[in-house]
């Protein structure tokens, strides 16, 4: 699955997710994955759920991010 990360207000980039299981539990607050930028293949790498959005723009439910979103 690929995201977008937002490093700075507008610059973004994609990121392939390598474990879907660690971006659905809400209890997890990072995610690994691996930049896609330029040619090479990078390095895997964790990054926070907070900072991760669809390509389209839309959020990550909350349901993936928030451990106590039925409260």
């Amino acid at each position: 699955m690929f995201l977008k990360v937002r490093h700075d207000a507008e610059d973004t980039s994609l990121v392939e997710v390598l474990d879907v299981q660690q971006l659905f539990n809400p209890f997890d607050t990072q995610v690994r994955g691996r930049l896609h930028g330029g040619e090479e293949l990078q390095d895997p790498a964790s990054y926070a759920k907070t900072d991760l959005f669809f390509p389209s723009g839309e959020e990550l439910p909350r349901c993936w991010i928030d451990s106590h979103y039925q409260d």
